[in-house]
Formats: C-alpha cells, sequence, structure tokens
C-alpha cells in the first residue's frame, strides 16, 4: 500500500477523502505536544527556542519586511519564531491545534489563536499577511497542496512565505517510528517544487539543510541547532549533497543527503 509513496513521485494524504483527513486529523492534533511533553515551556516561549540561527541564516535575512506588517504562523505554536523580526509586527496570529502549545503574547504583540479547520481552509480574506511562517507543520498534514494553495491566497502581493520541511521519508510510515508521530512523513522536494510553481509563488531562496544532522550531534556530543558555525557548515555541506538527494534511503550511502529544506517564497 505504501510503496507507491516511498519512490517520491507521489505525496501519501494529498488525495485523502474529507474522513481520512479527520481521522489523520484527530490522532495528530495532540501528537507533536504528547512527544515533546518534558520540555518546558520557558524553552520554547522564550529567545531559548532553538532555530534563530537556523531562520536567521536561511529566511529572515533574505526578506525586506516593513513596519506594522502582519504575521501568519502556521502551527507556530507559543510563537517563538517571531521574536528576531517582532519589532517590524503589529499583529501575530497563530493556526495551532494543540491546546498544550499556546500562550497569551509574545513580548508585547498579543497572539492571536485558530483552530485549522480539517479541510485546510483559512479563515482569512485573501492578501492579508504580510509574511507567513511554517515551520515543521506542512508534514505533519495530509492536504499539502490545499494548504498551500491556501497560504499563497491569504498572502498579501510582494509578501513573503517562509517554509522549512523534510524532504524524506522518515522511514517507512506504515510502521512505529520512536520519536516521530504515526503520520508524520516528508514531502518530496520534486512535488514541493511543483507546487510553489502551480500556486504562482516565486522562490527567492531554496536551502537545502540538515545533512547527517544527527550524526554530528552524537559525534560532538552537543546540540548543533543553536551553533552559527555549524549551521553555515550544514548549509554549504547540504548544498554539495544535494545532487545524492533520494526521497527514501535504502542504504547508507542515500543517506548522505539534506533530510530538510528551507523556503524563502515571494508573491
Amino acid at each position: 500500500m505504501y510503496e507507491e509513496f516511498l519512490t517520491g513521485d507521489k505525496l501519501y494524504g494529498d488525495d485523502f477523502t474529507n474522513d481520512e483527513i479527520r481521522v489523520w486529523f484527530e490522532h495528530e492534533a495532540e501528537a507533536y505536544a504528547n512527544l515533546s511533553k518534558n520540555r518546558p515551556v520557558e524553552d520554547v516561549n522564550t529567545s531559548n527556542y532553538g532555530y534563530h540561527i537556523l531562520n536567521n541564516l536561511h529566511g529572515y535575512r533574505h526578506i525586506k519586511l516593513k513596519e506594522n506588517s502582519v504575521a501568519l504562523g502556521i502551527g507556530a505554536a507559543y510563537g517563538a519564531e517571531f521574536i528576531p523580526i517582532a519589532n517590524k509586527l503589529k499583529e501575530i496570529h497563530i493556526l495551532e491545534p494543540s491546546d498544550q502549545l499556546i500562550s497569551k503574547k509574545l513580548g508585547d504583540i498579543p497572539l492571536h489563536y485558530e483552530k485549522p479547520d480539517i479541510s485546510g481552509k483559512l479563515i482569512y480574506p485573501n492578501d492579508h499577511f504580510d509574511i507567513i511562517t511554517c515551520f515543521g507543520t506542512l508534514h505533519h498534514i495530509p492536504n499539502v497542496s490545499y494548504v498551500i494553495s491556501e497560504m499563497a491566497r491569504v498572502l498579501k502581493p510582494g509578501g513573503y512565505i517562509l517554509i522549512r520541511e523534510p524532504i524524506i521519508s522518515m522511514g517507512d510510515w506504515s510502521t512505529d517510528r520512536k520519536g516521530l508521530t504515526k503520520y508524520e512523513r516528508g514531502i518530496p522536494l520534486p512535488i514541493f517544487r511543483k507546487l510553489i510553481k502551480q500556486f504562482g509563488l516565486i522562490t527567492v531562496k531554496e536551502s537545502p539543510c540538515f545533512t547527517m544532522i544527527f550524526f554530528f550531534q552524537k559525534l560532538f556530543k552537543k546540540n548543533l541547532y543553536d551553533k552559527k558555525w555549524y549551521m553555515i557548515f550544514d548549509a554549504f555541506l547540504s548544498k554539495m549533497l544535494l545532487f545524492n538527494y533520494t526521497y527514501h534511503a535504502r542504504n547508507k550511502l542515500q543517506r548522505l543527503a539534506p533530510s530538510n529544506v528551507f523556503y524563502v517564497l515571494k508573491k
């Protein structure tokens, strides 16, 4: 059943019926929060958020955001990912399924939460947001194509979408995988490229990342996500090894490639 999706030519879940989406959605709503229950709220809700250097390197430094911008975070939880650009924002809206991963405000900026609709439909009007972030969320969603089309719809002309997602299968999701939720799977890079073009978005920057990240963390015996020198090294290594990319690795050689991509897109 799953083998046809491991080629990377077709995205599992993208053509699900409403009933199939509902089953997926109900399971995933709290699944990630439950995986990270042992992490203190303070570690996520402050500048200790672990991806600031990565987000700046591959994302924020490539955009020009005007004052008093309006932002949307897809699956942005406490909103910590907006800290580097908070001085440019007047409103932050967050689409978050979990009741555990919410906060009242980010600094002086109130956080406005909405629950995602299982259809993927966004409640916001056309051309509404100056910036949309979606970091590590789409691979938890079945109908990825429709959600990206909705993100494009609610983005203002000239606005930006920042996406960071796994582009590998993350293993065979027909069986239980340690540290992963039941349904999450990466989004094949060719499908990402196709959807970006299909919905009229411009690729400002496509940055492969996270090549052999777990190997290097074990080697150095430390977390490397918050080390600028390592993120720069990883960016170089990922670019060099992109030629070896395959969606579902079946041997160690095929694992010598980036596992994620970071997109800066513009409308």
